[in-house]
């Protein structure tokens, strides 16, 4: 598969980073055109990237003005596995928990941690749930795909 192939979530390295306790790193374009990156939990649901933030963070603001994005997810283990995606962002405002949000502080704290968590958010607080579709997709693993500037996959 080339670099840019959606079919890329679907292989091990991608599903088993999806399923990680490892942030995934947001970048978008801030108000002035600059680029901004911020560390972020996650939930993938098969169709979506989604994370959650307070509804008045800065970066939902910045977002809803340019929804282009890009995430990054690599791990720390060497040869590295990095699965980068590109995408454009839906920003929808609740009260309440985002279920996702809900989901991945399980999924990064266990059960009954996660639980816990959410449970000493506001009940009425204002979140926004920033859904990022995929529109490419890049994989390394630097054992099979490296970076092209290696020789690697191209993109």
């Amino acid at each position: 598969m080339r670099q840019g192939d959606l079919a890329l979530l679907q292989t091990d390295a991608a599903e088993r980073l999806l399923q990680s306790t490892i942030p995934a790193r947001l970048a978008y374009s801030w108000h002035d055109g600059t680029p901004r990156v911020v560390p972020i939990w996650f939930h993938w649901d098969g169709a979506d990237l989604v994370v959650a933030s307070v509804a008045s963070a800065p970066k939902v603001k910045a977002i809803e003005s340019n929804p282009d994005v890009a995430l990054t997810i690599d791990d720390s283990t060497f040869p590295h596995d990095v699965l980068l995606v590109r995408g454009r962002a839906t920003v929808t405002k609740s009260t309440g928990v985002v279920p996702e949000y809900a989901a991945a502080a399980k999924r990064y704290f266990g059960d009954e941690q996660g639980e816990a968590w959410v449970a000493q958010l506001p009940a009425d607080g204002v979140m926004a749930r920033v859904a990022v579709r995929p529109t490419w997709a890049g994989l390394l693993d630097f054992k099979t795909r490296f970076p092209s500037a290696l020789g690697g996959v191209q993109d």
